[in-house]
Protein backbone atom coordinates (compact mmCIF):
# COMPACT_ATOMS: atom_id res chain seq x y z
CA UNK A 1 0.00 0.00 0.00
CA UNK A 2 2.70 2.63 0.84
CA UNK A 3 3.90 2.48 -3.07
CA UNK A 4 0.18 4.27 -3.50
CA UNK A 5 2.01 7.41 -1.91
CA UNK A 6 4.04 8.07 -4.79
CA UNK A 7 3.70 8.68 -8.13
CA UNK A 8 4.58 6.24 -10.52
CA UNK A 9 6.41 6.47 -13.51
CA UNK A 10 5.19 5.84 -17.15
CA UNK A 11 6.24 2.47 -18.29
CA UNK A 12 7.71 4.03 -21.29
CA UNK A 13 11.58 4.12 -22.32
CA UNK A 14 11.23 7.98 -23.04
CA UNK A 15 9.38 8.90 -19.98
CA UNK A 16 13.10 8.70 -18.55
CA UNK A 17 14.68 12.33 -19.29
CA UNK A 18 18.41 10.58 -19.68
CA UNK A 19 16.66 7.87 -22.29
CA UNK A 20 15.08 10.66 -24.29
CA UNK A 21 18.37 12.60 -24.76
CA UNK A 22 20.24 9.34 -25.63
CA UNK A 23 17.51 8.57 -28.00
CA UNK A 24 17.67 12.29 -29.66
CA UNK A 25 21.19 12.43 -29.66
CA UNK A 26 21.56 8.70 -31.03
CA UNK A 27 19.61 9.57 -34.57
CA UNK A 28 22.32 9.57 -37.56
CA UNK A 29 23.04 12.83 -38.66
CA UNK A 30 24.12 11.10 -42.59
CA UNK A 31 21.23 9.24 -42.89
CA UNK A 32 17.93 11.17 -43.07
CA UNK A 33 15.40 7.94 -43.68
CA UNK A 34 16.75 5.86 -40.74
CA UNK A 35 16.38 8.68 -38.57
CA UNK A 36 12.70 9.48 -39.52
CA UNK A 37 11.93 5.59 -39.21
CA UNK A 38 13.33 5.95 -35.57
CA UNK A 39 11.37 8.79 -34.49
CA UNK A 40 8.16 7.53 -36.33
CA UNK A 41 8.73 4.08 -34.31
CA UNK A 42 8.88 6.24 -30.91
CA UNK A 43 5.74 8.54 -31.54
CA UNK A 44 3.95 5.54 -32.84
CA UNK A 45 4.76 3.85 -29.48
CA UNK A 46 3.87 6.94 -27.43
CA UNK A 47 0.06 6.76 -29.24
CA UNK A 48 -1.06 4.24 -27.44
CA UNK A 49 1.56 4.43 -24.04
CA UNK A 50 -0.64 4.31 -20.61
CA UNK A 51 0.66 6.62 -17.11
CA UNK A 52 1.92 9.61 -19.30
CA UNK A 53 0.28 13.27 -17.86
CA UNK A 54 -0.94 15.00 -20.98
CA UNK A 55 1.72 17.74 -20.36
CA UNK A 56 5.04 14.81 -20.21
CA UNK A 57 3.50 13.23 -23.43
CA UNK A 58 3.69 16.43 -25.45
CA UNK A 59 6.81 17.38 -24.28
CA UNK A 60 8.60 14.22 -25.36
CA UNK A 61 6.30 14.47 -28.69
CA UNK A 62 7.61 18.13 -29.34
CA UNK A 63 11.46 17.17 -28.49
CA UNK A 64 10.95 14.07 -31.22
CA UNK A 65 9.81 16.36 -33.66
CA UNK A 66 11.32 19.01 -33.34
CA UNK A 67 14.95 17.00 -33.56
CA UNK A 68 13.60 15.05 -36.96
CA UNK A 69 13.10 18.42 -38.79
CA UNK A 70 16.06 18.50 -40.45
CA UNK A 71 16.45 15.04 -42.04
CA UNK A 72 12.05 15.85 -42.83
CA UNK A 73 13.44 18.33 -45.34
CA UNK A 74 16.06 16.36 -46.64
CA UNK A 75 13.53 13.74 -47.60
CA UNK A 76 10.97 16.44 -49.05
CA UNK A 77 14.08 17.72 -51.41
CA UNK A 78 14.83 14.54 -52.88
CA UNK A 79 11.16 13.97 -53.29
CA UNK A 80 10.21 16.76 -55.69
CA UNK A 81 13.60 18.06 -56.66
CA UNK A 82 13.53 14.95 -58.77
CA UNK A 83 11.47 14.24 -61.18
CA UNK A 84 12.75 10.94 -62.29
CA UNK A 85 12.69 9.31 -59.45
CA UNK A 86 12.10 5.10 -60.08
CA UNK A 87 8.59 4.08 -58.53
CA UNK A 88 9.80 2.39 -55.48
CA UNK A 89 11.97 5.42 -54.51
CA UNK A 90 9.37 7.63 -55.14
CA UNK A 91 7.22 5.32 -53.15
CA UNK A 92 9.60 5.44 -50.25
CA UNK A 93 10.15 8.95 -50.08
CA UNK A 94 6.59 9.40 -49.98
CA UNK A 95 5.46 6.98 -47.18
CA UNK A 96 8.35 7.87 -44.98
CA UNK A 97 7.07 11.64 -44.90
CA UNK A 98 3.12 11.16 -45.22
CA UNK A 99 3.66 8.58 -42.41
CA UNK A 100 5.37 10.55 -40.45
CA UNK A 101 2.94 13.52 -40.14
CA UNK A 102 0.27 11.22 -39.56
CA UNK A 103 1.76 9.31 -36.77
CA UNK A 104 2.99 12.85 -34.63
CA UNK A 105 -1.03 14.38 -35.48
CA UNK A 106 -2.47 11.15 -33.75
CA UNK A 107 -0.48 12.21 -30.68
CA UNK A 108 -1.10 15.91 -30.68
CA UNK A 109 -4.59 15.28 -31.21
CA UNK A 110 -4.25 13.32 -27.97
CA UNK A 111 -2.93 16.02 -25.78
CA UNK A 112 -5.08 18.56 -27.53
CA UNK A 113 -8.13 15.82 -26.61
CA UNK A 114 -7.25 15.64 -23.26
CA UNK A 115 -7.10 19.88 -22.93
CA UNK A 116 -10.99 19.31 -23.30
CA UNK A 117 -11.71 16.65 -21.23
CA UNK A 118 -10.66 18.41 -17.41
CA UNK A 119 -12.80 16.84 -15.01
CA UNK A 120 -13.89 13.89 -17.37
CA UNK A 121 -10.97 11.61 -16.35
CA UNK A 122 -8.78 12.26 -19.39
CA UNK A 123 -5.37 10.72 -19.33
CA UNK A 124 -3.84 9.16 -16.08
CA UNK A 125 -3.13 12.38 -13.64
CA UNK A 126 -5.03 14.42 -16.44
CA UNK A 127 -6.30 17.60 -14.64
CA UNK A 128 -2.58 18.61 -13.15
CA UNK A 129 -1.26 17.63 -16.59
CA UNK A 130 -3.95 19.35 -18.55
CA UNK A 131 -3.79 22.21 -16.23
CA UNK A 132 -0.13 22.46 -16.96
CA UNK A 133 -0.20 22.15 -20.58
CA UNK A 134 -3.13 24.77 -20.81
CA UNK A 135 -0.74 27.33 -21.26
CA UNK A 136 0.26 25.64 -24.61
CA UNK A 137 -2.87 25.13 -26.05
CA UNK A 138 -1.76 27.31 -28.84
CA UNK A 139 1.34 25.08 -29.77
CA UNK A 140 -0.57 21.98 -29.08
CA UNK A 141 -3.04 23.01 -31.88
CA UNK A 142 -1.02 24.75 -34.00
CA UNK A 143 1.22 21.84 -34.29
CA UNK A 144 -1.70 19.84 -34.64
CA UNK A 145 -2.97 21.45 -37.42
CA UNK A 146 0.84 21.55 -39.15
CA UNK A 147 0.83 18.05 -39.17
CA UNK A 148 -2.27 17.63 -40.79
CA UNK A 149 -1.65 20.30 -43.02
CA UNK A 150 1.00 18.26 -44.23
CA UNK A 151 -0.71 15.32 -44.73
CA UNK A 152 -2.72 17.32 -47.44
CA UNK A 153 0.02 18.47 -48.99
CA UNK A 154 1.36 15.31 -49.22
CA UNK A 155 -1.66 14.11 -50.85
CA UNK A 156 -1.74 16.64 -53.37
CA UNK A 157 1.87 15.46 -54.42
CA UNK A 158 0.20 12.55 -55.47
CA UNK A 159 -2.82 14.33 -56.93
CA UNK A 160 -5.16 13.33 -54.10
CA UNK A 161 -7.67 12.24 -53.48
CA UNK A 162 -7.72 14.38 -49.89
CA UNK A 163 -8.94 12.02 -47.07
CA UNK A 164 -12.67 13.99 -46.09
CA UNK A 165 -12.04 13.73 -42.61
CA UNK A 166 -9.00 15.11 -42.44
CA UNK A 167 -10.84 18.42 -43.00
CA UNK A 168 -12.96 17.64 -39.53
CA UNK A 169 -9.28 16.73 -37.54
CA UNK A 170 -8.26 19.92 -38.84
CA UNK A 171 -11.53 21.98 -37.66
CA UNK A 172 -11.92 20.23 -34.86
CA UNK A 173 -7.88 21.24 -33.75
CA UNK A 174 -9.14 25.02 -34.64
CA UNK A 175 -12.21 24.69 -32.78
CA UNK A 176 -10.87 23.52 -29.92
CA UNK A 177 -8.14 26.39 -29.50
CA UNK A 178 -10.88 28.74 -30.48
CA UNK A 179 -12.97 27.66 -27.19
CA UNK A 180 -9.69 28.25 -25.43
CA UNK A 181 -9.55 31.44 -26.58
CA UNK A 182 -6.12 31.04 -28.24
CA UNK A 183 -6.72 30.31 -31.72
CA UNK A 184 -5.24 34.43 -32.23
CA UNK A 185 -2.28 34.73 -29.63
CA UNK A 186 1.13 34.06 -31.76
CA UNK A 187 3.16 31.49 -31.42
CA UNK A 188 6.71 29.98 -32.55
CA UNK A 189 5.81 26.81 -34.64
CA UNK A 190 8.94 24.94 -34.60
CA UNK A 191 12.34 26.91 -32.56
CA UNK A 192 14.06 27.65 -35.81
CA UNK A 193 10.96 28.75 -37.55
CA UNK A 194 11.09 32.92 -38.95
CA UNK A 195 8.56 34.72 -37.15
CA UNK A 196 5.31 33.42 -35.12
CA UNK A 197 2.62 32.35 -36.67
CA UNK A 198 -1.34 31.41 -34.77
CA UNK A 199 -3.48 28.62 -34.88
CA UNK A 200 -5.90 30.43 -37.24
CA UNK A 201 -2.97 31.21 -39.33
CA UNK A 202 -2.08 27.93 -40.06
CA UNK A 203 -5.60 26.46 -40.68
CA UNK A 204 -6.02 29.35 -42.72
CA UNK A 205 -2.89 28.20 -44.59
CA UNK A 206 -4.39 24.65 -45.11
CA UNK A 207 -7.64 26.05 -46.45
CA UNK A 208 -5.51 28.31 -49.19
CA UNK A 209 -3.22 26.08 -50.28
CA UNK A 210 -6.46 23.58 -51.13
CA UNK A 211 -8.11 26.05 -52.62
CA UNK A 212 -5.26 27.04 -55.40
CA UNK A 213 -5.75 23.92 -57.60
CA UNK A 214 -2.67 22.11 -57.38
CA UNK A 215 -3.63 19.50 -59.61
CA UNK A 216 -2.40 21.49 -62.77
CA UNK A 217 0.67 21.72 -61.01
CA UNK A 218 4.24 19.78 -60.38
CA UNK A 219 5.44 18.64 -57.19
CA UNK A 220 8.20 21.11 -57.12
CA UNK A 221 5.34 23.74 -58.17
CA UNK A 222 3.17 22.56 -55.00
CA UNK A 223 5.57 22.76 -52.85
CA UNK A 224 6.70 26.32 -53.95
CA UNK A 225 2.82 27.20 -54.01
CA UNK A 226 2.83 25.69 -50.11
CA UNK A 227 6.06 28.12 -49.56
CA UNK A 228 4.11 31.14 -51.32
CA UNK A 229 1.51 30.80 -49.26
CA UNK A 230 2.65 30.90 -46.23
CA UNK A 231 4.29 34.20 -47.46
CA UNK A 232 0.97 35.95 -47.98
CA UNK A 233 -0.43 34.05 -45.09
CA UNK A 234 -1.10 37.36 -42.87
CA UNK A 235 -3.23 39.31 -46.28
CA UNK A 236 -5.66 37.17 -46.50
CA UNK A 237 -8.56 37.67 -44.90
CA UNK A 238 -10.47 34.90 -42.89
CA UNK A 239 -13.28 35.38 -40.11
CA UNK A 240 -16.68 34.09 -39.02
CA UNK A 241 -19.06 36.53 -41.18
CA UNK A 242 -18.03 36.91 -45.07
CA UNK A 243 -18.97 40.56 -45.01
CA UNK A 244 -19.89 40.13 -48.54
CA UNK A 245 -15.93 39.78 -48.97
CA UNK A 246 -15.64 35.59 -48.66
CA UNK A 247 -14.58 33.84 -51.66
CA UNK A 248 -14.90 30.06 -50.04
CA UNK A 249 -15.95 29.12 -47.22
CA UNK A 250 -15.65 26.23 -44.99
CA UNK A 251 -17.48 24.28 -42.13
CA UNK A 252 -15.13 23.53 -39.30
CA UNK A 253 -17.40 20.73 -37.76
CA UNK A 254 -17.79 18.87 -41.01
CA UNK A 255 -15.60 16.58 -42.92
CA UNK A 256 -15.68 18.22 -46.02
CA UNK A 257 -13.56 20.35 -48.15
CA UNK A 258 -13.30 24.00 -48.48
CA UNK A 259 -15.83 25.06 -51.19
CA UNK A 260 -15.95 28.50 -53.35
CA UNK A 261 -19.02 30.91 -52.64
CA UNK A 262 -20.25 29.82 -55.83
CA UNK A 263 -22.07 27.14 -53.88
CA UNK A 264 -23.67 28.13 -50.61
CA UNK A 265 -23.53 26.48 -47.38
CA UNK A 266 -27.00 24.99 -46.97
CA UNK A 267 -27.36 26.63 -43.40
CA UNK A 268 -25.90 28.80 -41.26
CA UNK A 269 -23.87 27.85 -38.33
CA UNK A 270 -21.62 28.56 -35.63
CA UNK A 271 -18.34 26.88 -37.07
CA UNK A 272 -18.92 28.45 -40.47
CA UNK A 273 -15.54 30.42 -41.47
CA UNK A 274 -15.36 32.03 -44.52
CA UNK A 275 -11.88 33.49 -46.50
CA UNK A 276 -10.55 35.43 -49.31
CA UNK A 277 -7.89 36.25 -50.88
CA UNK A 278 -7.78 40.15 -49.28
CA UNK A 279 -4.90 42.11 -50.40
CA UNK A 280 -2.91 39.35 -51.88
CA UNK A 281 -3.92 39.87 -55.63
CA UNK A 282 -2.08 43.29 -55.27
CA UNK A 283 0.90 41.96 -53.42
CA UNK A 284 1.26 39.30 -55.30
CA UNK A 285 1.34 41.28 -58.41
CA UNK A 286 3.95 42.78 -57.29
CA UNK A 287 6.16 40.15 -56.62
CA UNK A 288 5.30 39.00 -60.19
CA UNK A 289 6.61 42.15 -61.44
CA UNK A 290 9.82 41.95 -59.59
CA UNK A 291 10.37 38.31 -60.57
CA UNK A 292 10.05 38.96 -64.26
CA UNK A 293 12.90 40.96 -63.87
CA UNK A 294 14.63 37.85 -63.31
CA UNK A 295 15.54 38.38 -59.04
CA UNK A 296 13.67 36.25 -56.58
CA UNK A 297 13.79 38.27 -53.16
CA UNK A 298 15.91 37.45 -50.87
CA UNK A 299 13.15 37.47 -48.06
CA UNK A 300 11.30 35.04 -49.64
CA UNK A 301 11.94 32.13 -47.98
CA UNK A 302 10.89 28.85 -50.04
CA UNK A 303 12.94 25.95 -48.69
CA UNK A 304 16.12 26.48 -51.21
CA UNK A 305 17.56 29.15 -54.11
CA UNK A 306 15.46 28.69 -57.33
CA UNK A 307 15.68 30.46 -60.16
CA UNK A 308 12.91 33.31 -61.60
CA UNK A 309 12.01 30.68 -64.37
CA UNK A 310 10.86 28.36 -62.26
CA UNK A 311 8.99 30.62 -59.44
CA UNK A 312 7.44 32.88 -61.99
CA UNK A 313 4.92 30.23 -63.42
CA UNK A 314 3.93 29.47 -60.04
CA UNK A 315 3.51 32.98 -59.13
CA UNK A 316 0.78 33.54 -62.23
CA UNK A 317 -0.66 29.81 -61.36
CA UNK A 318 -1.65 31.61 -57.62
CA UNK A 319 -2.86 34.87 -58.92
CA UNK A 320 -5.27 33.50 -61.05
CA UNK A 321 -6.71 31.53 -58.26
CA UNK A 322 -6.55 34.25 -55.86
CA UNK A 323 -8.28 36.63 -57.86
CA UNK A 324 -11.71 37.85 -56.30
CA UNK A 325 -13.41 36.13 -59.37
CA UNK A 326 -12.54 32.51 -60.34
CA UNK A 327 -11.18 31.93 -63.96
CA UNK A 328 -13.77 31.71 -67.02
CA UNK A 329 -12.50 28.65 -68.97
CA UNK A 330 -10.54 30.01 -72.02
CA UNK A 331 -13.02 27.57 -74.67
CA UNK A 332 -16.34 26.41 -73.73
CA UNK A 333 -16.64 21.92 -73.06
CA UNK A 334 -19.04 20.06 -74.49
CA UNK A 335 -20.28 17.08 -73.02
CA UNK A 336 -19.33 13.66 -74.69
CA UNK A 337 -18.26 10.30 -73.90
CA UNK A 338 -16.31 7.88 -76.47
CA UNK A 339 -12.97 6.01 -75.64
CA UNK A 340 -9.68 7.08 -76.40
CA UNK A 341 -6.73 5.13 -77.24
CA UNK A 342 -3.23 7.29 -75.64
CA UNK A 343 0.30 6.27 -75.82
CA UNK A 344 2.66 8.42 -73.70
CA UNK A 345 6.41 10.12 -74.00
CA UNK A 346 8.53 11.16 -76.49
CA UNK A 347 9.40 8.00 -78.42
CA UNK A 348 5.82 6.90 -78.47
CA UNK A 349 4.67 10.46 -80.12
CA UNK A 350 7.80 10.37 -82.56
CA UNK A 351 6.75 6.91 -83.48
CA UNK A 352 2.82 7.60 -84.71
CA UNK A 353 3.78 10.80 -86.61
CA UNK A 354 6.58 8.99 -88.22
CA UNK A 355 3.96 6.96 -90.81
CA UNK A 356 1.59 4.34 -90.98
CA UNK A 357 4.51 1.49 -91.02
CA UNK A 358 5.96 3.23 -88.27
CA UNK A 359 2.94 2.97 -85.69
CA UNK A 360 2.15 -0.67 -86.55
CA UNK A 361 2.31 -2.19 -82.87
CA UNK A 362 2.49 0.34 -80.75
CA UNK A 363 -1.38 0.79 -81.10
CA UNK A 364 -1.76 -2.45 -79.40
CA UNK A 365 -0.02 -1.64 -76.64
CA UNK A 366 -2.30 2.19 -76.23
CA UNK A 367 -3.57 2.87 -72.90
CA UNK A 368 -7.90 3.27 -73.20
CA UNK A 369 -9.37 6.49 -71.45
CA UNK A 370 -12.75 7.49 -71.29
CA UNK A 371 -12.92 11.46 -72.97
CA UNK A 372 -15.96 13.00 -70.59
CA UNK A 373 -15.87 16.54 -72.62
CA UNK A 374 -14.04 18.03 -75.30
CA UNK A 375 -13.71 21.90 -75.91
CA UNK A 376 -11.22 23.81 -78.62
CA UNK A 377 -8.39 23.74 -76.22
CA UNK A 378 -8.62 19.79 -75.14
CA UNK A 379 -10.48 16.92 -73.56
CA UNK A 380 -11.05 15.90 -70.07
CA UNK A 381 -10.92 12.18 -69.40
CA UNK A 382 -11.11 9.15 -66.73
CA UNK A 383 -8.94 6.58 -66.25
CA UNK A 384 -10.47 3.25 -64.77
CA UNK A 385 -7.62 1.49 -64.68
CA UNK A 386 -4.27 3.45 -63.97
CA UNK A 387 -1.21 1.03 -65.64
CA UNK A 388 2.42 2.35 -64.36
CA UNK A 389 3.33 5.28 -62.69
CA UNK A 390 4.45 7.44 -65.92
CA UNK A 391 1.57 9.59 -65.85
CA UNK A 392 1.75 13.02 -64.66
CA UNK A 393 0.86 17.03 -65.06
CA UNK A 394 3.30 17.69 -67.72
CA UNK A 395 3.18 14.62 -69.56
CA UNK A 396 3.43 14.20 -73.51
CA UNK A 397 1.01 11.66 -74.72
CA UNK A 398 -0.38 11.14 -78.13
CA UNK A 399 -4.51 9.69 -78.49
CA UNK A 400 -6.47 8.66 -81.09
CA UNK A 401 -10.42 8.85 -80.74
CA UNK A 402 -12.21 5.71 -80.81
CA UNK A 403 -13.35 4.98 -84.70
CA UNK A 404 -10.84 8.28 -85.81
CA UNK A 405 -7.09 7.35 -87.92
CA UNK A 406 -6.00 10.43 -87.07
CA UNK A 407 -3.22 11.15 -83.83
CA UNK A 408 -3.73 13.99 -81.39
CA UNK A 409 -0.53 15.53 -79.28
CA UNK A 410 -1.39 16.63 -76.29
CA UNK A 411 0.11 17.72 -72.45
CA UNK A 412 -1.38 16.71 -69.08
CA UNK A 413 -2.41 19.47 -67.67
CA UNK A 414 -4.40 18.54 -64.69
CA UNK A 415 -4.15 15.02 -62.84
CA UNK A 416 -6.95 14.06 -59.69
CA UNK A 417 -6.57 10.78 -58.41
CA UNK A 418 -9.79 9.53 -57.09
CA UNK A 419 -8.43 6.08 -55.97
CA UNK A 420 -4.60 3.79 -56.75
CA UNK A 421 -6.58 3.12 -60.18
CA UNK A 422 -8.85 5.91 -61.14
CA UNK A 423 -8.32 9.45 -61.95
CA UNK A 424 -9.43 12.62 -63.99
CA UNK A 425 -7.08 14.32 -66.25
CA UNK A 426 -7.21 17.75 -68.06
CA UNK A 427 -5.27 17.75 -71.87
CA UNK A 428 -3.95 20.55 -73.68
CA UNK A 429 -4.16 19.88 -77.34
CA UNK A 430 -0.56 20.96 -78.86
CA UNK A 431 -1.87 19.85 -82.40
CA UNK A 432 -3.84 17.92 -84.73
CA UNK A 433 -1.72 18.16 -87.92
CA UNK A 434 1.92 16.42 -86.38
CA UNK A 435 4.29 14.98 -87.92
CA UNK A 436 8.13 13.91 -86.97
CA UNK A 437 10.84 14.35 -88.94
CA UNK A 438 14.45 14.00 -88.54
CA UNK A 439 17.07 17.20 -87.70
CA UNK A 440 20.44 17.99 -88.76
CA UNK A 441 22.13 20.45 -86.77
CA UNK A 442 23.24 23.23 -89.11
CA UNK A 443 26.66 23.12 -87.77
CA UNK A 444 27.24 19.39 -88.30
CA UNK A 445 28.21 17.48 -91.21
CA UNK A 446 25.43 15.41 -92.63
CA UNK A 447 26.00 11.55 -92.12
CA UNK A 448 23.59 8.75 -91.78
CA UNK A 449 22.22 8.46 -88.16
CA UNK A 450 23.39 11.95 -87.12
CA UNK A 451 19.71 13.46 -86.77
CA UNK A 452 17.92 14.90 -84.05
CA UNK A 453 14.62 13.27 -83.71
CA UNK A 454 11.93 15.68 -83.79
CA UNK A 455 7.41 16.77 -84.40
CA UNK A 456 6.78 19.57 -85.91
CA UNK A 457 3.74 21.14 -85.24
CA UNK A 458 2.23 24.00 -87.27
CA UNK A 459 2.31 27.41 -85.74
CA UNK A 460 -1.32 28.98 -86.02
CA UNK A 461 -0.73 31.90 -84.89
CA UNK A 462 2.41 33.02 -86.22
CA UNK A 463 2.81 32.81 -89.91
CA UNK A 464 6.22 31.19 -90.82
CA UNK A 465 6.95 29.52 -87.65
CA UNK A 466 6.99 26.23 -86.52
CA UNK A 467 6.81 24.10 -82.84
CA UNK A 468 9.18 21.54 -82.49
CA UNK A 469 8.83 19.04 -79.94
CA UNK A 470 12.16 17.64 -79.23
CA UNK A 471 14.15 15.15 -76.73
CA UNK A 472 14.78 17.11 -73.68
CA UNK A 473 17.98 19.30 -73.52
CA UNK A 474 18.28 19.46 -77.37
CA UNK A 475 17.14 22.82 -77.80
CA UNK A 476 20.18 25.40 -77.98
CA UNK A 477 19.67 29.19 -78.95
CA UNK A 478 22.66 29.02 -81.60
CA UNK A 479 22.11 26.39 -83.42
CA UNK A 480 19.74 26.31 -86.36
CA UNK A 481 18.46 22.84 -87.00
CA UNK A 482 17.22 22.03 -91.36
CA UNK A 483 15.52 19.19 -92.79
CA UNK A 484 13.91 17.46 -95.83
CA UNK A 485 10.99 17.29 -96.75
CA UNK A 486 9.93 15.37 -100.23
CA UNK A 487 12.72 17.47 -102.64
CA UNK A 488 12.87 20.60 -100.23
CA UNK A 489 14.99 21.33 -97.62
CA UNK A 490 13.49 23.90 -94.51
CA UNK A 491 16.29 26.08 -92.23
CA UNK A 492 14.77 26.12 -88.74
CA UNK A 493 16.23 29.24 -86.73
CA UNK A 494 15.70 29.37 -83.12
CA UNK A 495 13.41 31.87 -81.13
CA UNK A 496 12.86 30.44 -78.31
CA UNK A 497 12.42 27.25 -75.90
CA UNK A 498 8.75 27.41 -74.70
CA UNK A 499 8.49 24.76 -71.99
CA UNK A 500 10.24 21.04 -70.76
CA UNK A 501 8.58 18.21 -69.63
CA UNK A 502 10.24 14.86 -68.18
CA UNK A 503 11.58 13.47 -71.47
CA UNK A 504 10.51 16.50 -74.14
CA UNK A 505 10.86 20.07 -74.66
CA UNK A 506 8.89 22.48 -76.87
CA UNK A 507 10.80 25.44 -78.86
CA UNK A 508 9.52 27.92 -81.38
CA UNK A 509 11.66 28.15 -84.47
CA UNK A 510 11.07 30.63 -87.88
CA UNK A 511 10.85 28.29 -90.89
CA UNK A 512 12.64 28.92 -94.02
CA UNK A 513 12.69 26.95 -97.47
CA UNK A 514 15.77 26.77 -98.90
CA UNK A 515 15.13 24.20 -101.86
Amino acid sequence: MILNLFTSRPDHPLADAKELKRALSGLPPDNAFKAVDEIAGWLESLANAEGFRVDQLFDVARQLDDAVQPHLKRLARDYFASPRLPRAEEKRLWSANFGYWGLLAEVCERCLGALGDKGKGGEKGGDKGADLLRGSLPLVAARTIAALGQQVKWMEFRYGPVETNLWQRLGRAYLAAEAGKAAQKPVQLYPNAPGSTTVAGEYLHVLAFHASSTDSLMPLEIELADRLIAHFQSDFVFSADSHGRGVYWVDAAKAQAPMRMAKLPSAMTPTLRFFAPGSVPQALDDLIRHVERGEVPADLHLGGQYQAKTVLPVLRHLALYWAPQPPLREHPRHNVKTRLAVLNGFDDSFTVFAGEVARIGKERAAESWVVENVSLGGFGAAIDNLRGDWLKVGSLISMQPEGGDNWVLGIVRRFSRDSETQASVGIQTLARQAVSVELIPRSSTYTVGSGVPGIRLPEDRAPGEVRLVLPVATFDIRESLEYLSGERRYLLTPIELVESGADFEVARYRELVES
